[in-house]
């Protein structure tokens, strides 16, 4: 598609990208605008990130650009630095086989028994790189050349029609990376399109290939899953395919009743998450893993004190070391992430017992407006067993906040603190030469 038969303008193209693309055009290399955000363009979406493919390979890339570093083992990849902003930067992709001893190591692939690549450092020409890509709208390259689009797979037919295909044969994609179904359920919410028959039927047989990838990548997959806006409909999605079951094992009995207050839980935090990012609020994965977890951690409660007789304080101390390592197993939780969620179930406890003084020390904690959404989520999903109390517990605390509003914001909404020297405390001032001992 030449410059006159498509919509995309350099204007849309972020600096640093054009930058990218510029340095290794001039330094006599192929370089092209790839994938979502060659077909974001086309769609009239702002996108987030601009990838580049080119024939450089990734040190010839490194010796382009100082703000560059290497990164990836499975597939190398060339990440330039622009402040907060990176750039990706691909070698086209070549065909693949299974390693010879006689094939010196970087021509070579490496795929374990499912099928599923463990190293990809395979570099190719741009039509055997345009085969490699998971879906036909993915298969788009933008030249700063020419200005033209290169469409390698109909995905530009297919962006039209509104349906998601796969690149070759779909099972056979799947076991090389069983990401590409949670990509499968994201393009599908993101861009309001149908995933086609090949691609969907497939996912039920192969949902459980999930467990093989590392939990530290599924974290990543959850963010862009949960939140971009679309929580919502990929919860929705993903437990029809019995691929959020794989992320989250724990939840698996709660999504087999809708109708009961667990599953409304869960249906509530999602949409909670659509309205604040709709409207503009930021979000914390710490909110979001709080309240994921949070049925897990009573179910575990409820058994430490029976079987152990053990305080309600203490049980839930232990059953958040639980349901959290249970959790690590599939999904790699941070630690910024999972602290300040144990501490929204602890105010939990907290909110019931508080009186008095505490009160107000509750009210001026940091962590105070997060836990006390989490009430109001308890609260309008509760069972009719605790409907009444919650409801009450909720209407006393909205009423301590118009007395004493000291903490109105969630903590993810706040400004960071300016900091006061290296240590962030007060500068001691330095003694007049007049009072210095003799």
């Amino acid at each position: 598609m030449t410059r006159d038969q498509h919509p995309i303008s350099r204007k849309d193209i972020a600096e640093p990208a054009l930058k990218v693309l510029y340095r290794l055009h001039n330094a006599g290399y192929e370089a092209y605008l790839v994938g979502g955000c060659v077909r974001d363009l086309l769609l009239g979406i702002q996108p987030k990130d601009f990838d580049v493919a080119t024939n450089a390979k990734p040190e010839q890339v490194q010796k382009l650009f100082r703000n560059c570093r290497l990164v990836g083992r499975r597939f190398r990849l060339a990440h330039i630095m622009f402040g907060r902003e990176i750039i990706e930067v691909a070698t086209f992709r070549g065909h693949h086989t299974e390693s010879k001893e006689s094939e010196p190591a970087q021509k070579h692939s490496k795929q374990d028994q499912e099928g599923m690549l463990l190293r990809d450092n395979v570099y190719g020409s741009i039509d055997e790189d345009a085969q490699r890509r998971d879906f036909t709208v993915n298969a788009l390259y933008y030249n700063i050349a020419d200005f033209a689009i290169y469409d390698f797979a109909n995905g530009v037919a297919d962006i039209e029609q509104g349906v998601l295909r796969m690149i070759g044969d779909t099972e056979t994609r799947y076991r090389e990376d069983p990401v590409r179904m949670l990509r499968a359920i994201r393009f599908a919410t993101k861009l309001s399109m149908r995933l086609d028959s090949t691609v969907a039927e497939p996912i039920h047989e192969h949902a459980q290939l999930l467990q093989n990838i590392p939990p530290a990548r599924l974290f990543e997959e959850s963010l862009k899953l949960f939140t971009a806006g679309k929580a919502l409909a990929n919860f929705e999605m993903l437990s029809d395919y019995n691929l959020f079951q794989q992320l989250f094992p724990q939840l698996k009995n709660y999504l087999k009743a809708p109708s009961e207050a667990p599953y409304q839980f869960l249906r509530q935090t999602f949409t909670d998450t659509d309205t604040r990012l709709a409207k503009g609020l930021s979000i914390t994965p710490a909110y979001l893993f709080a309240a994921l977890l949070w049925w897990p951690l009573q179910a575990r409660m409820e058994e430490l004190m029976f079987e152990s007789g053990l305080p309600p304080v203490d049980a839930m101390n232990i059953a958040a070391a639980d349901v959290i390592g249970r959790q690590m197993q599939s999904i790699a939780v941070p630690k910024r992430f999972t602290i300040p969620a144990r501490e929204i179930w602890q105010f939990q406890q907290r909110f019931e017992r508080a009186k008095g003084k505490r009160v107000k020390t509750l009210l001026g904690h940091p962590r105070f407006r997060a836990a006390y959404d989490f009430l109001l989520l308890r609260s309008a999903t509760a069972t009719p067993l605790e409907q009444k109390k919650l409801s009450e517990l909720a209407q006393f605390w909205t009423k301590q906040q118009e007395h004493a509003p000291v903490a109105t914001a969630r903590e993810d909404e706040r400004p960071a603190a300016k900091r006061r020297g290296r240590r962030g405390g007060r500068r001691r001032k330095k003694p007049d030469a007049a009072n210095k001992p003799s």
